[in-house]
């Protein structure tokens, strides 16, 4: 039988070794890396994948997209897609810096709370997403607003950038996303008061709400923090926890280290489908959502 190969690419300097680590014990029997890859080199190297396997061995192997940048990587990822020529195929997954799985592990979790702790979901809730220029407040946004939440993704500059990301997930995914002015701390707790889902996806060791501005946050059910550096991005979080009490209303904390059992498992559970499946398949940040929720239940 054909050995699986999967062929990692990135834009930046280097692989991860996270990723690259992740994909040896999925169980890919081959794993090539290659960095520095211009948007422009994506059809060729491609090609030259497919054309070296029959089309009956060809799904036998893979192409990752890493990086740092959501956009980027999805665009990628869609070159490569259009590169193929029938029937000669191949597994496409997307996940630049582990962002597409933290984010369906950081709203897999959050909905399991919802559902368990407060029997709801995000249907209709008002969700506000801080760092939203960054690449798992992306997908976080496109999760939770396909999910039927109201979404606001903060912008620590402003508005117009995070504008742009969220025109350009209504373009590519059909969903409403408000952006939201985070320039100040004054005007990040003020968009905490009517949130009943938090998640902080902002820069390591940054704390957005402190103390008293996570007591005025009268609605709050979730809060979710992906980063594992003190302080949390949002007080009272511990990186351990999974629905424990923030000590403040009736919200419960998400900590990075519960979000990241789960993004580990959803990202393996994509390598193995690669490995497994008969027939081709092409893997976003949904996808990883929809494993995210079959393992927790």
């Amino acid at each position: 039988m054909s050995k699986n190969i999967l062929h990692m690419l990135t834009p930046l300097k280097h692989m991860s070794p996270f990723d690259v680590n992740m994909a040896a014990d999925a169980g890919f029997d081959v794993i090539a890396t290659y960095t520095s890859v211009t948007p422009e080199e994506v059809r060729g190297l491609v090609q030259d994948a497919i054309f070296s396997r029959s089309p009956a061995d060809a799904v036998r192997q893979g192409v990752f997209f890493a990086g740092k940048n959501a956009i980027a990587a999805l665009d990628m990822m869609k070159t490569a897609e259009d590169s193929l020529v029938p029937p000669f195929l191949i597994n496409l997954m997307a996940d630049p810096a582990g962002s597409f799985t933290t984010a369906a592990g950081m709203v897999a979790c959050a909905a399991k709370l919802l559902e368990t702790r407060f029997q709801t979901s995000f249907k209709d809730k008002t969700v506000v997403i801080y760092g939203g220029t960054g690449v798992v407040a992306f997908s976080a946004a496109v999760i939770a607003a396909g999910e039927g939440a109201r979404v606001k993704l903060v912008g620590y500059d402003g508005t117009k950038r995070v504008g742009a990301i969220a025109a350009d997930m209504k373009a590519r995914f059909g969903v409403d996303v408000e952006p939201a002015d985070g320039s100040s701390p004054e005007k990040n707790a003020d968009l905490a008061l009517d949130a009943e889902v938090l998640f902080a996806a902002g820069p390591a060791g940054v704390q957005i709400l402190n103390a008293d501005q996570v007591a005025a946050a009268k609605k709050l059910l979730v809060a979710g923090d992906v980063n594992a550096v003190p302080p949390p991005g949002i007080h009272g979080i511990d990186v351990f926890a999974n629905g424990e009490p923030l000590g403040i209303g009736d919200g419960v904390g998400l900590g990075a280290l519960a979000i990241g059992n789960v993004k580990y498992q959803a990202q393996n559970r994509l390598f193995r489908r690669m490995i497994t499946t008969s027939e081709p398949l092409v893997l976003d940040f949904r996808h990883a959502y929809a494993e995210a929720r079959a393992f927790i239940g």
